[in-house]
């Protein structure tokens, strides 16, 4: 899959002569400032990168999330996956391809893997059990700047992360039908959001959650807590985002914000953050999850279990004087709690 520019590139490549891998090192250089584009140009072992698209249809019956991307061993094994997860039904297909039929542009956000395309603005599925095209109305995508690509920020250029993390799209509307197992099924009204993460592994321990589906539409949010190895030492690095009425706030370990409660156990997850405005709690409770594939030294050897049927209350208020401004409980939330959690637990016993 290519567009006119990645045609250029490659007529340029042949008239200047440039070798493959000065081509593979701007296309990366380019990437580091576009966290939705591939970051696997220079990569041919221990790598995985995969994008993920969570589809919810206007009635609230339909729940997908469809994930593509490419793995690679330590030994430079490679191959290209469309894992698939149902989040009503509960369950989840793993359909693997030849690396071969993967393809990227190195000058937009585009993704093929045989006949399947995924972009900022649509997914077209032409597999077995899944077909159709949807598209996505009025993104609405992480603020990304030079000096701060995406929800990553300044750690978008430390070169030694185990894994990166990228927002496409917090919320968008969705148009289309797509066939599934034989049945036309209308997203038309629905809800999306897109994000993905590249690197050679998942932290051992982290919590990860995200709804768009609160009382009124144009509302979402997403947070992740992890342990994040830092040298010979490791710290516990968060990022959050609420947008609501068309204002992103932002609750990231690099813009002063601090977790103050951590903590989750078998029915529920309970957060607490505080930036220089703002204080965000956030109270999570779990449903039934299923298990999906995850990466391990880059090839999808572990194990992690997601719900898509959760719900999470989440109260927004001032620091200075503790007025609430926002309070709302999100719907279809997806949540995956994964790894020895009590590297990541502390308590606030004022929480």
């Amino acid at each position: 899959m290519t567009d006119n520019s990645d045609v250029q590139r490659q007529q340029m490549h042949q008239i200047f002569l440039l070798p493959l891998s000065t081509m593979h090192w701007i296309n990366q250089i380019q990437a580091l400032f576009h966290p939705e584009r591939y970051h696997g140009w220079l990569r041919s072992k221990k790598y995985f990168e995969g994008w993920y698209y969570k589809i919810v249809s206007a009635n609230g019956q339909h729940a997908f999330a469809f994930i593509p991307g490419i793995a690679m061993d330590e030994q430079g094994g490679r191959h290209a996956f469309i894992q698939v997860l149902d989040g009503k039904a509960q369950t989840a297909e793993y359909i693997k391809f030849p690396a071969s039929v993967f393809s990227a542009s190195a000058t937009s956000f585009k993704i093929g893997i045989a006949s399947n395309q995924f972009t900022g603005n649509s997914i077209h599925l032409d597999l077995d059990n899944y077909s159709g095209i949807l598209q996505f109305e009025n993104p609405v995508p992480w603020p990304n700047k030079w000096y701060s690509p995406g929800i990553m920020g300044p750690y978008t250029f430390v070169p030694f992360m185990e894994c990166y993390h990228g927002i496409i799209s917090m919320d968008h509307e969705l148009n289309g039908t797509l066939k599934i197992g034989g049945k036309n099924i209308d997203f038309t009204g629905g809800r999306g959001y897109i994000e993905k993460d590249w690197g050679h592994s998942f932290p051992s321990a982290y919590f990860w959650m995200q709804s768009n589906h609160f009382s009124q539409p144009g509302i979402s949010f997403k947070t992740s807590i992890a342990k994040i190895p830092w040298l010979r030492s490791s710290f516990v690095g968060f990022i959050a985002g609420l947008y609501v009425n068309g204002k992103l706030i932002e609750f990231t370990t690099y813009n002063g914000t601090k977790l103050l409660h951590s903590y989750a156990d078998s029915q529920k997850v309970m957060l607490l953050m505080e930036n220089k405005q703002y204080r965000l709690k956030v109270m999570a409770h779990r449903d039934n999850a299923t298990e999906l594939a995850s990466p391990i030294a880059g090839i999808m050897e572990g194990r992690i279990s997601e719900s898509m049927t959760s719900e999470l209350t989440i109260t927004l208020s001032e620091r200075s004087n503790g007025k609430t401004l926002f309070q709302d409980t999100g719907r279809n939330a997806a949540l995956e709690i994964a790894g020895k959690i009590d590297e990541i637990i502390f308590e606030d016993p004022n929480f």
